[in-house]
């Protein structure tokens, strides 16, 4: 669809996915409508299709950003040779790249029941590429003698919902600084895998 002569689509794109993941993160993507969005952002609620063909269309664009984001970060890490170094330095890298947009990982993690068929799978597939990451060091901690678990599937699984929840919970100013948290949980993602 055109937009029309002298709009500001680099502006208002961008304000509408931040106004949408606000409200997705605060009230639910169930919760939220296109005309609540439109309000936020200050346009009308017509003027949203020229930005996007619906609300799902909407969420599964913020989860693929977030997504696409967190592997583009975790590549550009440095990669220690070592898979107890390695599962350390990927605790605290996902510790610290979450903290910076919580609203980003609750609506990724929480509204993925409210994809359709297809935004799912293309979702699970970034997700996945994602937790491969992990279980490769698990592996290879395996495979090492350094490393024991009964299942690298499961033991990632466990690892990044236990890294992840410190997104519900952590408020800066708090007892513990970022940087603790994150020496802390690389600490106990150690521990969990018997290294």
């Amino acid at each position: 669809m055109a937009r029309k002569t002298g709009s500001h689509s680099d502006i208002t794109g961008p304000r509408i996915r931040a106004a949408a993941l606000r409200l997705f993160a605060r009230h639910g993507f169930a919760a939220v409508s296109m005309r609540q969005i439109a309000a936020e952002v200050g346009v009308q609620a017509g003027a949203l299709y020229l930005y996007t063909p619906d609300k799902q269309s909407l969420l599964a664009e913020l989860m693929t950003e977030h997504l696409e984001q967190v592997l583009a970060a975790l590549a550009a890490e440095p990669r220690p040779t070592d898979p107890v170094a390695r599962l350390e330095a990927f605790a605290r890298f996902h510790i610290g790249f979450h903290l910076e947009r919580p609203e980003a990982v609750f609506v990724a993690y929480m509204e993925l029941r409210n994809l359709d068929p297809a935004n799912f799978a293309r979702i699970e597939t970034l997700r996945r590429r994602y937790e491969a990451e992990l279980e490769t060091i698990l592996h290879e901690g395996l495979a090492a003698g350094v490393f024991h678990i009964p299942d690298t599937r499961l033991a990632t699984l466990a690892l990044i919902a236990m890294l992840t929840g410190v997104t519900t919970w952590y408020r800066d100013g708090g007892r513990l600084g970022r940087a603790e948290v994150a020496d802390i949980y690389a600490e106990m993602a150690r521990k969990a895998v018997g290294a």
